[in-house]
């Protein structure tokens, strides 16, 4: 990033104007109606830096963002599924180039960068990826959301058909917090795809103290993270779908620049892509960003169950990208071995219902 000044960016900033936001039931986004059609606008940028990208990416929505911010507190959830692989996390230079843009439109009286990690201690990943050099820089806190205060929730499981109760970030769910997505493009061995809903919605359950994957965990300790799973291909669908109207972020950012393909969101190999994805409708974005992937869209159970409940737009027809064009930078992401098991969503839950839910079933209506 030694070529990265503020100059670079305002230099390489291209893209124009866009429309006026519309309000929907869930929040808002960009749109406009173009030829009679209800249009959401995406970004789409590529390029050698990544921080550049990032704020390529977000100037086309300056007016919109700022408006859509006003007094309320930035969040900045990165995605830090192993806080010692880079390749699962958000890379320091995007969230860079996000705080630049936020700098730009002059909104820097408080923002945070705030995670729960998925392995282990959050402060690691923030360590091991260079996010302190982002405080030494700009005005913006470091927050570790496993610290902080929490609300209830209750979601789905598959295995019982009942809801369980889940801790999550009091900061994610604040009304006050103007939440900003910043996702990887990753293949996902239950969902097809992680972009910019799931990084909320299974990021902001917290853990406890001395949780980690394996042996070295502290006895006891557990995490709110795998509750949101479901317990299976059905019932993390239908979570992310049922929680997108709580947890979902008002701006999502995509990177794309190296894309991870094959067994994601761990252990996934590269994919050099060089692509940036944003938008204030997320679901928009996510749409762009599985185009891009060469994912087939049916697939993908919660962002079509989205589509279908009008939380945002899901047809591509109906999306205008800002920039460049999906053509020209598609690629086909290998999927996880387990891609078959998990279009199990698609299928009548009947046929593989279990006795124990089907009694629970009938017991909760008698």
């Amino acid at each position: 990033m030694s070529s990265f000044t503020r100059r670079n960016f305002l230099k390489t900033s291209i893209i124009g104007g866009v429309g006026a936001a519309i309000i929907r039931p869930m929040d808002s986004f960009v749109s406009s109606r173009i030829d009679g059609s209800f249009t959401s606008k995406v970004a789409l940028t590529t390029g050698d830096n990544r921080a550049d990208m990032a704020f390529r990416a977000l100037e086309p929505f300056s007016k919109e963002i700022s408006q859509a911010i006003g007094k309320r507190r930035v969040v900045l959830k990165p995605n830090i599924v192993n806080t010692n692989v880079q390749l699962a996390s958000t890379h320091v230079d995007t969230l860079e180039g996000i705080l630049e843009f936020i700098k730009s439109i002059g909104k820097t009286e408080n923002v945070v960068i705030a995670e729960s990690a998925a392995n282990g201690p959050t402060f690691d990943g923030f360590k091991n990826f260079g996010y302190f050099r982002l405080t030494d820089k700009y005005k913006v806190k470091l927050i570790d959301l496993d610290k902080e205060p929490f609300d209830i929730i209750y979601v789905f499981d598959e295995k019982d058909f009942r809801p369980h109760a889940v801790r999550v970030s009091h900061l994610i769910l604040d009304p006050d917090s103007f939440i900003v997505s910043v996702a990887r493009m990753k293949t996902h061995d239950r969902i097809f795809a992680t972009l910019s809903l799931k990084n909320i919605v299974v990021g902001a359950p917290i853990k406890d103290s001395g949780f980690t994957f394996g042996p070295s965990s502290r006895q006891g300790a557990k995490s709110d993270k795998s509750l949101m799973h479901g317990s299976g291909f059905r019932g993390i669908n239908y979570n992310l779908y049922a929680m997108s109207g709580q947890l979902h972020p008002h701006l999502a950012v995509i990177d794309g620049f190296e894309g991870m393909e094959g067994n994601g969101p761990n252990d996934g190999t590269p994919v050099d892509h060089k692509v940036c994805v944003a938008g204030l409708d997320w679901l928009a974005t996510d749409r762009i960003g599985i185009e891009l992937m060469g994912i087939n869209f049916s697939t993908v159970g919660y962002l079509n169950f989205c589509g279908q409940a009008g939380i945002g737009m899901a047809d591509l027809n109906k999306i205008q990208v800002i920039g460049e064009s999906i053509n020209d930078h598609r690629k086909k992401y290998k999927l996880s071995d387990n891609f078959k098991d998990q279009l199990i969503w698609m299928n009548p839950v009947s046929q593989n219902i279990s006795e124990q839910a089907k009694s629970n079933f009938r017991l909760s209506y008698t």
